[in-house]
């Protein structure tokens, strides 16, 4: 099984950092996707909601703000709940955010380490990284 997501877009609003009962920082955002359409036609978006956990809600609510462009890769997460006002079962979808990166310069122009579009922040941890013994060459493909 495989659960990748990969997108591109603008934020719809400020992304708001909140902290969960255990101080776990997170954020919730929606970003705007353009559809690819044919000539003629007028342009349209989809919405997506994305989540954002730990350093990333962090990353995410530090530098980015309405209308930014955002880079995301992540897996799309379903939550099932009942609506407060129908009584009715619902599902969600989102994204999980699991690396954002720039994908254009700051607008304002002035050029800063932290808004090149090459910057990228992910969730991967040391911990997740297998070390490599390198004295033994016999594996290796090339």
């Amino acid at each position: 099984m495989f659960n990748l997501v990969v997108l591109t877009g603008r934020l719809t609003a400020d992304p708001e950092l909140r902290y969960t009962a255990n101080n776990t920082p997170v954020t919730s955002f929606s970003i705007a996707v353009n559809r690819r359409y044919k000539a003629g036609e007028e342009s349209q978006a989809d919405f997506i909601n994305i989540v954002a956990w730990r350093q990333t809600a962090e990353f995410v609510t530090k530098y980015f703000s309405k209308g930014s462009m955002i880079g995301i890769e992540g897996s799309i997460q379903t939550r099932r709940y009942v609506d407060k006002d129908t009584g009715k079962n619902r599902t969600a979808f989102e994204v999980i955010a699991n690396n954002v990166q720039f994908v254009e310069a700051k607008r304002d122009g002035s050029v800063g380490s932290a808004n090149d579009a090459s910057v990228s922040f992910s969730n991967a941890g040391a911990n997740e990284f297998v070390e490599i013994d390198n004295n033994s060459d016999d594996d290796l493909p090339f």
